[in-house]
């Protein structure tokens, strides 16, 4: 029998799934005097993270993520912090993709990266098998999969090897081109290509420090103190040591806007209010912000977000 064409996706079991996944994520953090924060969906401002757009609104641009917002709470002395947030990304749409999703996002003041990587693992060991998770270096995944060290190659061996890769998947395009001449465009899509091949849940960890985002350097300088999560080759989780010197953080987000204009992508201005609650003095901490929908998906067999979100953008 064919659908109605206003019916939700999923069915009642997805959707007490659902409820049930968001009571267990409540009283997990609450058994850890973890306080749970709201902040607002619509801001002043998008990110300036060229591979990621916010949604235009009346007033402003829909949000991302809640980070900005809970790193002011944490400079103002809220503690540890959690939320269950809604945030959007113009122009993702697909099976593992919507505009609007839901992140759970949380910080730990006085944790570094690894600590919180083992809450991780106590917190999805319920939900998913495998944990705890395996750890592999960003520069490992890149030899295990292409042979090849980000560290040690040239940028145009990365562009090649890329293409390589691509042409045994019978794809075509050249990469370059592609990523119109950026090398950390090739990079991240190497990246993103080696972590699908990843089936147990592993962490990657240590990025080149041209990602590292929002993310401390370690000491030394040559990698980031971010990782991702991935399982069964999906993307679950972003999180890093967190960046407390506003100078630096002010030098990415120019190095962003500079990026953005090279791929004449729109410009975004820098948030001020987040640098200036750097510079009031952000606590060290460590945080990250989990898929919460993607991790539904895993847990009940789904093959696409559409299926366990009641009202995906096909629904709308």
């Amino acid at each position: 029998m064919a659908e109605h064409p206003w019916a939700p996706g999923g069915n009642r079991a997805r959707w007490q799934r659902r409820a049930e996944l968001f009571a267990y994520l409540r009283q997990f953090f609450a058994e850890r005097g973890v306080l749970e924060v709201d902040t607002p969906v619509l801001g002043r401002l998008g990110v300036t993270d060229p591979a990621l757009e916010a949604p235009a609104a009346e007033g402003g641009a829909l949000q991302t993520s809640p980070e900005y917002f809970m790193k002011r709470l944490l400079a103002a002395g809220s503690g540890p912090i959690y939320q269950l947030a809604r945030a959007f990304r113009g122009g993702e749409v697909g099976r593992r993709h919507n505009p609007e999703f839901l992140l759970l996002e949380w910080y730990r003041p006085g944790w570094d990266d690894e600590a919180l990587r083992g809450e991780m693992d106590a917190l999805l060991a319920p939900l998913l098998p495998g944990f705890p998770a395996d750890r592999l270096p960003f520069d490992a995944l890149l030899k295990q999969v292409f042979g090849l060290a980000w560290r040690e190659a040239p940028e145009s061996a990365w562009a090649e090897a890329l293409a390589a890769h691509w042409a045994a998947l019978g794809r075509e395009g050249d990469p370059l081109a592609l990523a119109e001449g950026d090398p950390l465009t090739i990079l991240e899509w190497l990246y993103g290509e080696a972590s699908e091949t990843l089936q147990a849940p592993t962490f990657i960890t240590d990025f080149p420090p041209a990602l590292a985002s929002l993310a401390a350097l370690r000491p030394g300088g040559e990698t980031a103190a971010r990782f991702e999560l991935v399982v069964a080759g999906v993307e679950l989780a972003n999180g890093f040591q967190e960046l407390c010197c506003a100078k630096t953080q002010r030098e990415r987000f120019e190095a962003d806007r500079a990026r953005r204009r090279q791929l004449g992508k729109p410009d975004v201005p820098v948030d001020e209010a987040l640098l200036a609650a750097l510079e009031a003095g952000l606590p060290p901490c460590a945080g990250v912000a989990l898929g919460v929908d993607r991790v539904l998906m895993l847990m009940t067999g789904a093959v696409s977000l559409d299926e366990i979100m009641p009202f995906s953008w096909d629904r709308r």
